[in-house]
């Protein structure tokens, strides 16, 4: 696999259209990481780490609105590992007019488009959600 985080938007995205609960996906700290501001943000239930022999996992509990329509209506991946997408603080992208959430890595850490904002860090783009 040449790129685990689109493998984990990928698998977050089948669940959600298959109507699936919950979905399992192999754990690394990044993957931590975007799946707590996931949370913090509402677009997901809970999530749990699962520890097997291996890597672990992450169990993501999905969240659907009162109608069965899940809650994340896009999760894209932006910077690839064929082209990487990174941006100072002055042109982090806003995304729906800031009704959705990018997801960034930085210096100081993961943190969505907001918080880079705030505190004045570039860095790069990993994903859109909305």
């Amino acid at each position: 696999m040449t790129d685990p985080i689109a493998d984990y938007l990928t698998r977050i995205r089948n669940a959600q259209s298959a109507g699936h609960r919950r979905v399992d996906i192999p754990a690394s700290k990044l993957k931590r990481a975007i799946t707590q501001i996931l949370l913090d943000k509402g677009y997901i239930q809970n999530f749990l780490d699962i520890d097997d022999s291996k890597q672990g996992l992450i169990r993501v509990f999905l969240k659907y609105d009162h109608y069965g329509q899940p809650v994340i209506k896009k999760i894209r991946r932006i910077s690839k590992p064929g082209l990487r997408k990174y941006v100072d603080f002055e042109s982090i992208p806003r995304v729906l007019n800031g009704f959705g959430i990018a997801i960034m890595t930085t210096s100081k850490g993961v943190m969505t488009d907001k918080e880079a904002r705030k505190l004045k860090v570039g860095g790069e783009v990993i994903c859109h959600v909305y």
